[in-house]
């Protein structure tokens, strides 16, 4: 049996607790993708990462991620939270401003502003595009949307490697007691080949200007705390509808009360990228002990 350092994280946290999990190995060089889709399974968290020696010689580190069943490329929790826990073991240094992550998708930026318990990452977002729009755009999508009435822009199923169903909800209070029917998610999700749907709402808090409830049943999961590339697509979409609103540049999000966690996101617009952040709180900072197989 080895000692491997472990951390374990809370992802886009507005309050202690309030955000999404991740377990990262640190140091998994020795690793075999059996070993790590065996921890992963054990863990049981929606994704769980092993940090590497980078390949490619402009990445600040390489990062491998896995659910309970599989290896994915690419999420956007599990790459900032990646980030934060290369920061806090001291295998990296920023530089200007950047981290460069190696995964999957390829050699990734990620913004680095201030320093310690502060310090907020962002991860450039992929290239989003509308595939479909209106509330007529497939033929189950009024079912899923059933118990809200529409906001000012019109349902979306917009891909940027995830593809996920938009929708906008009339305010916030109606989409924070919405009931979702999750067999309807899931069917449309099912039929579109989508992750399942993200509906959002604009608010008048001074906190946050959008509040966002993830529904991925495509992915298998009832509620997302903290959706980093959700939030992308909304971002995005944001952007090339409303070129000149209020939203435009940039805005806070609030996530996950339904479900009770708090988690904060931030989106930066900036021209024609978008840059989805927030803060990470280290939760356990220790050793794991674990055989790998010969």
């Amino acid at each position: 049996m080895t000692s491997f350092r472990y951390m374990h994280l809370d992802v886009f946290t507005a309050s202690l607790g309030g955000g999404n999990h991740l377990g990262v190995v640190v140091n998994a060089q020795d690793w075999s993708a059996e070993d790590m889709q065996r921890f992963a399974r054990w863990t049981n968290l929606v994704e769980t990462t092993f940090l590497l020696p980078p390949q490619d010689p402009k990445a600040s580190y390489r990062v491998r991620m896995f659910t309970p069943h599989k290896e994915i490329p690419f999420a956007g929790h599990p790459s900032i939270g990646s980030a934060h826990a290369a920061l806090e073991c001291d295998l990296v240094e920023p530089r200007d401003g950047l981290l460069w992550q190696e995964c999957g998708a390829g050699t990734l930026p990620i913004r680095v502003h201030g320093s310690g318990p502060k310090r907020e990452l962002s991860l450039l977002s992929p290239a989003q595009h509308i595939v479909n729009s209106g509330h007529d755009a497939h033929p189950l999508l009024p079912a899923a949307l059933v118990g809200v009435g529409s906001g000012r822009l019109p349902p979306a199923l917009v891909d940027g490697g995830r593809r996920w169903w938009l929708a906008e909800v009339s305010d916030e209070a109606s989409l924070r007691a919405w009931k979702p029917d999750h067999a309807a998610i899931g069917a449309l999700a099912r039929a579109s080949d989508s992750m399942g749907l993200c509906a959002f709402a604009r608010s008048t808090n001074a906190n946050y200007q959008l509040v966002v409830r993830a529904l991925p049943a495509g992915a298998g999961i009832v509620e997302d705390p903290a959706s980093g590339a959700a939030n992308g697509s909304i971002a995005a979409y944001i952007a090339q509808t409303e070129p000149n609103g209020e939203l435009a540049r940039g805005y806070q999000v609030s996530q996950g009360r339904e479900i009770g966690h708090d988690a904060r996101l931030v989106a930066l617009i900036d021209g024609g990228s978008v840059w989805i952040g927030g803060r990470t709180h280290t939760v356990i900072n220790g050793s794991l002990d674990w055989t790998l197989q010969d």
